[in-house]
């Protein structure tokens, strides 16, 4: 199986309650069981409204950001959906290709 570095950005946002950052800690742990990522969470609250942004990063087994895609189709919840904003996802080979100089990423605001 060839590991590629695997870099994936999130935000949600919901009405305030006070648990957004712990929810998707959970969601994180079950999403992302078996591949070797680590995330990174800012939270913010102001006005009613709770917001995180999440950074993902590590090697993981997807070779292509459609790989991504359809692993978080299959395996996020309803919740995880609901409270999505915003994404930008980056999958590289692992060490780059020095002969091409490929490398694949999607944005998407």
């Amino acid at each position: 199986m060839k590991i590629n570095e695997t870099y994936l950005d999130f935000c949600f946002i919901q009405e305030t309650t006070g648990s957004l950052a712990g929810d998707v800690n959970n969601m994180f742990k079950r999403i992302f069981s078996g591949q070797r990522l680590n995330w990174y969470m800012d939270e913010k609250s102001e006005d009613g409204i709770e917001v995180v942004v999440a950074e993902v990063k590590g090697m993981s087994s997807w070779t292509s950001v459609e790989e991504v895609i359809h692993h978080l189709d299959e395996n996020a919840g309803e919740e995880f959906w609901e409270t999505l904003q915003g994404y930008q996802f980056n999958v590289y080979p692992a060490g780059g290709c020095s002969s091409c100089g490929q490398r694949e990423s999607r944005r998407i605001n």
